[in-house]
């Protein structure tokens, strides 16, 4: 699924990827379906070629986005930077432990229903029939299981009575990896020194899609930003955008210096709206700790992404709903009518899912993460995000204890010197890193 290392995979969703972009692929679509009709699998010249036709396709004329992916044409169009107070040292202490913690319990929420046809209508009839809608706790497990309805194989692990810790996952194996980049490298920190740590710490069979391509790519000898962009499909999927959160933390009340750490960490694997997604979530954090509610925390956080992109025109539109007074349903019908033709794991659907969640959400923890699960996209990764922002934005105190006390302050992870790490002493380095202190801390802590 997704194959990074096949070539005939990866060239029948690049014609996917161009045309979400706007190009002109009429004549090269020929090429491509005389290579796939051909039955080659593996690295074959004849896919080889047909992907550098796809290649030197254009953006067909009268396309209305504008979408660049280098920093300094991204910066040419970006809104002006916003100066925000940052919360005293007591304060930001316990907002970065709600920001780590909310993030581990929305991912965990989420995960037994990722992938697997969970989309809004199935999820809604598993929670009807299990009692729990709307969710209000970690999801329960119904035996027997409902005919056609498989829960991911976390379920034994992220379930309600069965959440013992943070299971390990992408989401939160980033959260961990941004903050040791940082500690490792400091603020000026480049994409290559990003993906020599993920060659180090990062194993190969736990990343996916676009970070699947990039690690290849570096493997093969390819240097940023060409790992981006080289057979890489997936350059606009949700990968980057769920690697933010550590750049945001760092950065508290500082969203456009969050969104530049960010750009940085997805020109590694992404283009465009996937780096703009990244950007978006960096600076929604970032702006969290300084703001009392999601509205403004949205509204300062959309100075991150060009005007002219697909992504701001999603999020705008998810604005505009919530001020019409749309309900839930109408809302998030809305962003499946409009963003329906994407893939489950793009940027622009997701991040449209988060807003809404955070919108609706109504300042309540458990409402705004399962809201972002109900969504039925990429459950982990929308929970997850939504609950870092939450936390950011409330603090330890606005979190349920039947949410945050069967973490046990502990968090499983793939990342080489990470797995069994306390939450709260993550939080206590990257509370170090924000105020200036990492050098003493990263020195001091223990695994």
């Amino acid at each position: 699924m997704y194959d990074a290392l096949e070539l005939r995979e990866l060239l029948g969703d690049e014609v996917i990827q161009r045309r979400e972009s706007g190009y002109e692929l009429d004549g090269a679509l020929s090429r491509v379906q005389e290579a796939l009709a051909a039955g080659s699998s593996g690295w074959l010249p004849e896919l080889e070629r047909a992907y550098d036709v796809l290649e030197e396709t254009r953006i067909r004329p009268g396309w209305p986005y504008a979408e660049p992916s280098d920093l300094e044409e991204i910066l040419a169009v970006l809104g002006d930077d916003v100066a925000l107070q940052r919360p005293g040292d007591e304060v930001l202490a316990d907002r970065v432990h709600a920001a780590w913690l909310g993030r581990c319990a929305g991912c965990n929420l989420g995960k037994p229903v990722e992938g697997n046809g969970w989309d809004r209508e199935k999820l809604r009839r598993y929670l009807e029939q299990a009692g729990s809608y709307p969710i209000t706790d970690y999801l329960p497990v119904l035996d027997p299981m409902p005919e056609g309805m498989v829960l991911d194989g976390s379920w034994r692990v992220a379930t309600r009575g069965r959440v013992d810790g943070m299971a390990r996952d992408d989401d939160t194996d980033y959260t961990m990896l941004g903050l040791h980049v940082l500690e490792e490298h400091g603020f000026g920190f480049t994409s290559a020194q990003v993906g020599a740590e993920w060659l180090r710490h990062l194993p190969f069979e736990q990343t996916y899609t676009a970070e699947r391509v990039a690690y290849r790519n570096l493997i093969r000898g390819i240097a940023p930003p060409r790992t981006a962009t080289y057979r890489n499909p997936y350059r606009e999927w949700i990968g980057a955008l769920i690697r933010a959160d550590a750049f945001g933390y760092a950065c508290p009340g500082q969203p456009r210096r969050a969104a530049m750490l960010a750009y940085r960490d997805a020109a590694l694997s992404h283009t465009a709206n996937g780096i703009y997604g990244e950007m978006w979530a960096a600076a929604l954090i970032a702006a969290s700790f300084a703001v009392s509610t999601a509205r403004e925390a949205l509204d300062i956080a959309m100075t991150a992404v060009p005007a002219a992109s697909r992504l701001a025109e999603a999020l705008r539109a998810v604005r505009a709903a919530f001020d019409s007074g749309y309900s839930w349903d109408e809302a998030i019908g809305q962003v499946e009518c409009d963003l329906g033709g994407y893939h489950w794991i793009h940027t622009i659907n997701n991040a449209a899912v988060v807003a809404a969640a955070l919108l609706w959400g109504e300042g309540d923890f458990g409402k705004t993460v399962g809201l972002a699960v109900e969504a039925g996209l990429d459950t982990d990764c929308d929970g997850a995000t939504a609950g870092s922002v939450f936390g950011a934005l409330h603090g330890t105190a606005a979190l349920p204890g039947h949410w945050v006390d069967p973490l046990h302050d502990t968090i499983r992870s793939a990342i080489t010197g990470f797995d069994n790490s306390s939450i709260s002493g993550l939080a206590q380095r990257t509370v170090a890193l924000a105020s200036g202190r990492a050098e003493a801390a990263s020195s001091s802590h223990s695994q």
